[in-house]
């Protein structure tokens, strides 16, 4: 298994593919169809905002990130409008602005995890998250951010193992039956010096 900065090029459907099935329960009143969806995401997939784990050459899990105004997955609300239509597109939009979390100064926003079924259990989440830390490291952060909701605390439980601590948390009821939980978790992890000694292509 290998660690390794950037989303290698022709890997996007696959990387599509896995942030949808992680996220699509979340996203879905906003982009499906499914094929829709992951179609749109591959094509606006920001390569460098990404650290992936490849086995035997196919991505096995992906973590993304925010910084400098740029995240894993792009598309502007033109891209959004382009492909969804404007009547049906503007009111999606919406519920997208409701996710959209900006960094702070210092910070790095994370942008998702997500890991194939099959490679789960194999302690991949954790290099992933090492991984982000270092890249956090490299810019001069001071700390990682994610959000993580109510109905996934699996995640929120391999944050906690790997030094995420919990500052606030949002109730969002208006959201459970659109878009499945009903409240938001800040987490935050601080930036070390030791962090930036995890080499972006580790084996």
């Amino acid at each position: 298994m290998t660690i390794r900065r950037g989303v290698p090029e022709g890997s996007e459907p696959r990387v599509a593919a896995l942030y949808w099935e992680a996220f699509g329960r979340k996203l879905g009143a906003a982009l499906n169809p499914p094929d829709k969806a992951r179609a749109f995401l591959a094509a606006h997939l920001h390569h460098d905002r990404g650290v992936v784990a490849l086995v035997g050459g196919e991505v096995a899990g992906v973590a993304g990130y925010q910084l400098h105004g740029r995240g894993l997955m792009g598309g502007g609300a033109g891209d959004f409008l382009s492909s969804y239509g404007i009547l049906r597109g503007l009111p999606r939009l919406a519920l997208l602005a409701v996710l959209e979390r900006r960094p702070a100064e210092g910070e790095l926003v994370m942008d998702g995890i997500a890991v194939a079924p099959e490679h789960r259990g194999a302690g991949i989440g954790g290099l992933l998250l090492r991984g982000i830390a270092g890249v956090a490291a490299d810019h001069s952060c001071r700390r990682v951010r994610l959000d993580v909701i109510d109905a996934n605390p699996r995640a929120r439980a391999l944050y906690e193992r790997h030094g995420f601590a919990a500052v606030h948390t949002e109730k969002t009821p208006y959201l459970r039956e659109l878009m499945g939980f009903g409240a938001v978790t800040t987490m935050r992890r601080p930036v070390a010096p030791a962090d930036s000694a995890h080499h972006p292509e580790a084996r």
